[in-house]
């Protein structure tokens, strides 16, 4: 063809010159892809050697399954069409250009199938390097920011550990035509100075696959087969150090602070539902505050079983005293068979009245006199007082009658000529049957206590078991 102009006296030409010979309409067509054959006269796919240079990852943004980075991707492969080495063989330094060498020549066109967006970092021009050596190889760095699809597993959160991937795959070609693979010396690197603050980096790994593209998926277009993929995948550990001071420490004390109402008396109304509502409202904030930073997934994670956990034992507290007032506000005592819970317990649900061996008077009353106020019973004017105790049950070793003790205290009141009668109740707590008495306002404070060690031993053993499990399991 006299319009295509010769390679004679490569040596001579200027980096330019030379590349708009070589890449002349009449030797390259930049839409079709290089093609080597093999002994037996098949075309054979390109395959193209990557490598990543990554040297800024962002951390994990949980609540839209995404992360950043910035990357260097490089693609090596050979063109044929491109070997200048015997027509210039003194030329030994490769041409070397930018976004306006690209445009001359075929490039793989691989493309990010889990990205959200990406972009050319930088200008156009300047961020994207391409070089051909003398023996007609191709290497093309671009500088990219990606923004990249995880689909993390969020169930352990906030103890979870993320495998999040760089997918590669080639767009145009299937493996027919074309192969990806990575170079086999330090395929993915991480800059020195990559750091994550909340995320640790345990370690990384590439992989190499094949993506079966049917009618039915629409991921290559309308083509079909097989196409090269390549991924490198990151394991990350979430860092404890946030979560751990600013949500469970918190958390904690809160349901600590809950307990301070078992130490309040069971009719101080006031102050118990001030520090219990106040509480929950201030562990409802905490815990919400947490939630708003994750995505609504269906199943439970594991910082939702702890603030369940502890909402529970906050509200149980306020539900103890709520039962613990109910019963400090009873009228009638009772008696349980042993002062132990099963039957204190027993008893507060289901009060049942004290059993009374004498149906005599049970409060202090005063009559008369017997005698007439201008009646003389003595030399001198007094007043006598008749106090009555209440006569014990019934028992094998005991029947003794009442008590009946006068005072006299005419000097104390100037009112004579009155006798005043009083009947006591025993004190004693335990009858003859064996059982014994307990007011309501004794059960109240019985459950208090017990309530003191139970809550705080339930949390501890709820803890043992929260932390196997995330740690463990």
């Amino acid at each position: 063809d006299s319009d295509c102009p010769t390679l004679e006296g490569a040596d001579h030409l200027s980096q330019t010159q030379l590349l708009t010979r070589l890449t002349h309409v009449c030797r390259y067509d930049r839409l079709e892809r290089p093609k080597t054959e093999s002994v037996n006269g098949t075309s054979q796919p390109v395959k193209v050697h990557t490598r990543a240079y990554i040297y800024f990852m962002q951390n994990l943004e949980a609540h839209d399954l995404q992360f950043k980075i910035h990357a260097l991707l490089q693609f090596r492969y050979v063109d044929p069409r491109l070997v200048f080495k015997e027509v210039a063989p003194n030329r030994l330094k490769p041409i070397m250009g930018e976004q306006s060498l690209r445009d001359l020549l075929w490039v793989p066109h691989v493309f990010l199938a889990n990205e959200r967006s990406s972009d050319i970092l930088g200008t156009a021009e300047k961020d994207i390097l391409t070089s051909i050596s003398p023996d007609g190889t191709v290497v093309v760095s671009t500088r990219i920011s990606a923004t990249l699809y995880c689909w993390m597993n969020l169930q352990k959160f906030p103890f979870d550990e993320q495998h999040c991937s760089t997918v590669l795959e080639s767009w145009m070609y299937n493996e027919n035509d074309l192969v990806l693979s990575w170079e086999n010396r330090s395929p993915v690197t991480l800059a020195p100075e990559l750091h994550l603050t909340e995320y640790v980096l345990l370690q990384m790994f590439t992989n190499t696959s094949v993506i079966n593209a049917d009618l039915s998926d629409l991921r290559h277009g309308s083509f079909t087969g097989n196409y090269s993929s390549l991924s490198f995948t990151v394991h990350l550990a979430r860092e404890m150090g946030f979560y751990m001071m600013d949500y469970f420490i918190p958390s904690i004390m809160l349901v600590m602070i809950s307990w301070v109402t078992f130490w309040l008396q069971a009719d101080q109304s006031a102050p118990r539902i001030t520090l219990g509502t106040s509480t929950m409202l201030t562990f409802i904030t905490l815990a919400s505050a947490q939630g708003k930073t994750l995505p609504k997934v269906s199943y439970i994670k594991a910082s939702e079983i702890w603030f369940l956990g502890c909402t529970g034992f906050i509200f149980g507290s306020l539900v103890e005293f709520a039962f613990v007032n109910t019963i400090w506000r009873r009228k009638r005592n009772v008696e349980v068979k042993k002062v132990n819970s099963k039957h204190v317990l027993k008893q507060a649900i289901t009060p049942r009245p004290a059993r009374k061996e004498m149906s005599g008077l049970h409060k202090s009353r005063s009559c008369t006199s017997l005698a007439d106020s201008n009646t003389t019973l003595s030399a001198h004017s007094f007043n006598n007082y008749l106090t009555v105790q209440s006569m014990p049950p019934k028992s094998p070793s005991s029947a003794t009658l009442p008590i009946i003790t006068t005072t006299d205290a005419d000097r104390a009141m100037s009112d004579a000529g009155k006798v005043m009668i009083q009947i006591e109740d025993q004190p004693s707590n335990v009858n003859g049957n064996g059982w014994t008495t307990m007011t309501p306002q004794e059960v109240a404070i019985w459950i208090d206590k017990r309530s003191r060690f139970v809550f705080p031993i339930a949390f501890v053993i709820f803890n043992i078991f929260y932390w196997t499990f995330v740690y463990y399991v």
